[in-house]
């Protein structure tokens, strides 16, 4: 695969000679956290300041994924770039790529991605932490964006695969709460419909447990009006009430 540079970024890399492969491996910088060396090789994050915008570059060496489709294996940051442009053309809204290249030398595999950080927006993760002490007003609007991601998501036939609190981001525009999703590594497609689509709901709404029943019903409401997915609310309530019942048997 050719080497990616976003149009909108290229000028700002090309300044600080950091518009190549070799330029952005080789950069000096602080790492985010300790290196993760879970697949037989490593995976390390950091973080770039370019006159005051920031960026997290993601570098991998033999850091691979495997699938039908590429059974020896792929950096999952290949993966998960192909997922950002599939985003972008299905205009669900995510992070952004600013720069993708992989290169194959004397057995080794690297590959590069960065992505635009998410400056001014904040994880629900975070706004959880002190939810009952948020107004009535504002909870019931983050709680429609995030229906309203969400929604936008399966009505577009994906899934995510990972819906944590984590991973999706919001921020406030002018009264308007706005929301993204990140790590799209494991995005797919609703290869089983409904079934996918609950996987996701479940794992989200367990995480968000604090909103409550009157916020969970509200979210699955209006998550089921952008979705169009066919079934009344109860209907769909007793179909994550089962699933989380399996998960509960399992563990």
């Amino acid at each position: 695969m050719k080497d990616y540079l976003a149009e909108n970024d290229s000028a700002l890399l090309q300044r600080h000679a950091l518009d190549c492969f070799d330029a952005l491996w080789n950069a000096q910088l602080a790492a985010v956290d300790e290196p993760n060396t879970e697949r037989d090789g490593w995976s390390e994050v950091f973080r770039l300041e370019l006159e005051g915008r920031g960026f997290f570059i993601k570098r991998q060496s033999n850091y691979f994924t495997r699938s039908l489709a590429h059974p020896l294996g792929e950096p999952t940051v290949a993966r998960e770039f192909r997922n950002i442009l599939r985003y972008q053309r299905l205009s669900i809204p995510s992070i952004q790529a600013t720069f993708f290249g992989e290169r194959r030398l004397a057995g080794e595999c690297r590959a590069i991605l960065v992505t635009r950080a998410l400056d001014g927006w904040t994880a629900l993760e975070d706004f959880l932490v002190d939810w009952p002490g948020r107004d009535a007003d504002q909870q019931g609007k983050i709680i429609s964006a995030c229906a309203r991601l969400v929604g936008k998501l399966h009505a577009s036939g994906l899934r995510h695969g990972c819906l944590y609190p984590k991973h999706l981001f919001l921020r406030e525009q002018e009264d308007m709460w706005e929301a993204c999703l990140i790590d799209l590594e494991k995005t797919r497609r609703l290869w089983f419909g409904w079934r996918d689509q609950v996987r996701d709901l479940e794992t989200f709404l367990r995480k968000v447990s604090i909103w409550e029943r009157g916020g969970q019903r509200g979210f699955l409401s209006e998550y089921l009006r952008i979705s169009r997915s066919p079934g009344s609310l109860p209907l769909w309530q007793e179909r994550l009430g089962r699933r989380r019942a399996y998960k509960e048997q399992r563990h």
